[in-house]
């Protein structure tokens, strides 16, 4: 599987520690990869973030407040261990297989399997523990999140978060808002221009297939941004306990 082509840069750690993020910013409970199973460490919270992270996303949160007092940011994830990035690159996998009717077991769907590995691979980075290319979520600098309103019930942006195709483009619904005024599309594609908005004007970048996922001092928003160095690698050393060898469906 190819590098992105932010993993080229040079990551100057600061050592900036992780910090809690407060309940005072609304999270979607029960968190969805525990709900699954994800192996975090006992002890471990995902709602967790950069401290100068963290301090941007309560400026986002107060951005979208100036503009309107009927919607809160929802988080979905925060930090993710490099345990849990392998455990949802590879469940992803086999659950986008099973969808398709692929048997992930039969050597003769060898072909059929890479081309889901790859398209994966487009949403979901690789869990590697190369200090070089860190997944964005395990250093602490990412996160994915929606809108909604204030009583906590998510607003439809027209496709689930982690939804593996198209849909999930930040401008998929660009060109239909243009030729379709007043239609779902055009709500759903103000929502998610609302959403880059407030993110970006707290000095967020947006991943380009994802529109639920912004990160800041990272790798890609040192690409995206061209505003300097990431600073931010893989924010905890991870147990020696864990066996971290490539996922086994990567081929």
């Amino acid at each position: 599987m190819n590098l992105r082509p932010w993993n080229n840069i040079k990551i100057n750690e600061c050592n900036e520690p992780l910090v809690v993020i407060p309940e005072s910013i609304f999270r979607l409970t029960p968190h969805p990869y525990m709900s699954l199973g994800a192996p975090y460490l006992t002890g471990l919270d995902p709602w967790v973030l950069r401290q100068s992270v963290l301090k941007r996303l309560k400026q986002a949160q107060q951005n979208l407040f100036d503009i309107t007092s009927d919607l809160q940011l929802a988080l979905f994830d925060a930090w993710r261990p490099i345990s849990v990035q392998k455990f949802m690159f590879n469940y992803t996998i086999e659950e986008t297989c099973r969808s398709r009717g692929i048997n992930i077991d039969d050597i003769s769907n060898k072909e059929d399997i890479t081309d889901v590995i790859e398209e994966v691979g487009r949403f979901w980075a690789k869990p590697s523990c190369n200090p070089l290319t860190p997944p964005p979520h395990s250093t602490g600098a990412a996160i994915d999140l929606t809108l909604a309103d204030m009583s906590g019930h998510p607003l439809d942006l027209g496709g689930e978060i982690d939804f593996i195709g198209p849909e999930s483009s930040p401008d998929f619904y660009k060109k239909d808002n243009l030729g379709m005024p007043c239609s779902k599309h055009q709500v759903f594609h103000n929502r998610r221009s609302l959403l880059f908005s407030v993110m970006e004007q707290a000095g967020f970048v947006q991943h380009p297939n994802e529109w639920w996922h912004f990160s800041y001092g990272d790798q890609l928003w040192a690409w995206t941004s061209n505003q300097g160095i990431p600073i931010y690698g893989a924010a905890l050393e991870v147990s020696k306990d864990i066996t971290l060898s490539e996922p086994s469906l990567v081929t």
